[in-house]
């Protein structure tokens, strides 16, 4: 039985549901959680993105009579982390399939004709009926920006009532349609008025059947709201397709068309928000999970944040507050989905060979080094696993028949000790396939000059990172393909401290002062350039923004007269330089006095081309040095280092309210930090 064509009719007055409006609604129930089980089964890591949305249409779903405008679900997330798949899948368990309609909103939705130029032209052509239940999916919306980079007007010729749309749910005709229709029609009255005096050279002649083209017909008829067919509209003549639009015209109830009940869904990437992590497509090295908490932390806020950059005010809140946010996908997303993608080919290959394989742990450890890519989703995954996987299990078919094997063993499938060929194994014999792990080979550091150099320098960020935060990096890393260096990754802090940020310059200069302790001055590389960028910065904020130095005044740079703040940079030049030499030398004290644990740090990334957070723990602990690994879980996992509350509680228990207030630390938010050395 198809619920979605059933709309259960609630009781008038007073009188109680009766039996069978209760049991229609316990099924519209059933078979909304019926749908969020499926989807979570088909799509993964996305578990409470679909518990968001399922909620968020339930009444649209069960009692549609209760819907007087739209209902708008906006979702958000990085590419390929299945937003649009979840609208289209959602829309076939439901039943409403057939009355559906994905607009592409960068303007090349079926075409370019006249009627896919206006949102109320492509319902017009689907299934959707006025006044009743229908799905509307606007994907690409980013795309369809009204506000370019400088806050100026963008001109967009496409799908203008799409705002209307939005607004309540009722569209007017298209004007300009009715105009032109409107116009034919006087050209008719004119030509039938020549044809009369026998000006016209189809005088005499016998008058055309048809008053009307296919194409006009069509525009009348929807937009009059028609029930007759379309030949007959076709030679009704000029006279009474003119009274017919006359009345429509001055007929308020009958000119706006009724989509009111309509679920709408606005898809899209928005980059500002996930400026962290958007343009990083190159990134297969960095964790997903490092990604995924970046992303997690997003919020109505950031999307409205986002959204300002490209829609203006009025559009924005036509949009609503129920705006879903995708998370990009964490590690355990990717493993999941390589088991089944693998399992999936698999079947496939046993289905029509007749072979059964298992494909071993390693296999699916190198797969995931080789074809995740954090920032990009699903797509770059299934097309490397297709890659390496799928012409090799053919080959590997293909030799089990050749070899006569039993097709009643499930042949296991192993990664080669040079990691370039895939093994199958057949009791004593064995078959080799080469496999390309392109990404493996670009990560490797074969030259070992290079890599004791690497590895110095990213371990003494690590260690002075560990003395001065008392925890461990996320990540620290020289074996990588995105750039030709190491990488450090650090947590965000919440809060920013003046000894916050002294300790982050610090910990910046510490890869060059760890090559000048090991390699002596003379062998220092370039490869800190990136460090000395970013800890010069924030040396001249901490001087000139933060007012941490012996100046208050802001110091800034500006072309605008009346911009009124301090522009004399000029004597704050020295003070920046002085925080710097301090920090570095506050930095060679640090690895002079821990060159044990710098030995142990650099030796591990030497081994095994990174240091996971539970590893530096351990080896820290073998210096007699305490860091902890702060947990990976909760809404917000942004650092507070300081104990403000205790502190404020000691000053609220001395303080008698007598006393003038101790002027209170200089906080400021503060992101993510990442410090990288490209050498």
């Amino acid at each position: 039985m198809d619920l979605s064509t059933q709309t259960p009719t609630l009781p008038h007055g007073q009188h109680p549901p009766t039996e069978t409006h209760r049991a229609l609604l316990a099924q519209r129930q059933q078979a909304l959680a019926h749908t969020a089980e499926q989807l979570k089964a088909e799509l993964f890591g996305i578990d409470d993105v679909i518990d968001r949305v399922v909620d968020a249409i339930r009444a649209w779903y069960v009692l549609p009579q209760l819907i007087t405008r739209p209902v708008i679900v906006c979702l958000w997330g990085l590419t390929g982390t299945g937003k649009t798949q979840l609208t289209r899948r959602l829309a076939q368990l439901l039943g409403f399939y057939d009355r559906f309609v994905e607009v592409q909103m960068d303007g090349f939705s079926h075409g370019a004709s006249y009627r896919s130029s206006s949102i109320s032209g492509m319902l017009g052509d689907s299934g959707i009926h006025e006044g009743a239940p229908g799905i509307l999916v606007l994907d690409e919306f980013q795309r369809f920006r009204t506000v370019d980079r400088k806050g100026e007007d963008v001109k967009v010729e496409r799908y203008q009532d799409v705002w209307t749309l939005l607004s309540d749910g009722r569209l007017p005709p298209a004007l300009s349609a009715l105009t032109n229709i409107e116009r034919k029609l006087a050209d008719a009255h004119y030509e039938a008025e020549r044809a009369e005096d026998g000006d016209d050279e189809r005088a005499g002649k016998k008058p055309y059947r048809f008053q009307l083209d296919a194409w006009d017909a069509q525009e009348l008829k929807r937009m009059l709201k028609l029930q007759e067919p379309l030949a007959e509209i076709m030679q009704w003549p000029p006279a009474q397709v003119q009274a017919l639009f006359t009345r429509f015209q001055q007929s308020l109830s009958s000119w706006e068309t009724d989509y009111s009940k309509l679920l709408v869904f606005v898809c899209g990437n928005l980059d500002e928000m996930y400026h962290e992590t958007a343009q990083r497509v190159e990134d297969c090295d960095t964790d997903a999970d490092i990604f995924h908490r970046l992303t997690r932390r997003l919020s109505l806020i950031d999307v409205k944040k986002a959204l300002s950059e490209r829609f203006k005010p009025e559009q924005i809140a036509r949009l609503g507050n129920e705006h879903v946010v995708y998370p990009s996908f964490n590690k355990a997303t990717y493993e999941q989905l390589i088991r089944n993608l693998c399992t999936r080919y698999c079947d496939d290959i046993a289905t029509q060979c007749g072979v059964r394989f298992a494909i071993a742990q390693d296999v699916h450890d190198e797969l995931y080094a080789n074809a995740v890519f954090p920032a990009q989703g699903t797509r770059p995954l299934f097309s490397s696993v297709h890659a390496i996987l799928s012409a090799n299990l053919v080959k590997a078919a293909l030799w089990v028949l050749e070899n006569a094997l039993p097709l009643s063993t499930t042949y296991p499938i192993t990664l080669a000790t040079d990691k370039r060929h895939l093994v199958v194994q057949a009791g004593a014999q064995q078959a080799l396939f080469a496999v390309a792990l392109e990404l493996n080979q670009l990560k490797q550091r074969a030259n070992a000059d290079f890599r004791a150099l690497l590895a110095v320098h990213e371990a003494g960020h690590a260690l002075v990172y560990g003395l001065l935060f008392g925890q461990a990096p996320q990540e620290v890393k020289i074996n990588i393909a995105s750039f030709e260096g190491g990488y450090n990754s650090f947590a965000g802090l919440k809060v920013t401290t003046r000894q916050n940020a002294l300790d982050m310059m610090c910990v910046g200069l510490a890869g060059r002062v760890a090559e000048e302790l090991v390699f002596g001055e003379m062998a220092c590389t370039t490869g800190a350039e990136q460090d000395y960028k970013q800890v010069t910065a924030e040396a001249a904020r901490y001087i000139r923004h933060h007012g941490f130095g012996t100046r208050l005044a802001r110091t800034d740079v500006t072309v605008e007269m009346d911009n009124h703040i301090n522009t004399d940079v000029a004597p704050s030049n020295a003070a920046i330089e002085a925080l710097l030499q301090a920090q570095y030398q506050r930095a060679g004290a640090l690895l002079r006095q821990h060159q044990g644990a710098l030995n142990r740090l650099v030796d591990a990334l030497m081994d095994h081309g990174m240091i996971a957070r539970p590893e530096m723990q351990a080896l820290m602990a073998q210096s007699d040095i305490a860091i902890t690994v702060p947990p990976t879980s909760g809404p917000d996992e942004a650092l507070v280092l300081e104990p403000f509350a205790a502190r404020l509680a000691a000053f609220q228990r001395h303080t008698d309210g007598s006393a003038a207030p101790a002027v209170a630390p200089n906080v400021e938010p503060q992101v993510a930090q990442q410090s990288s050395a490209c050498l």
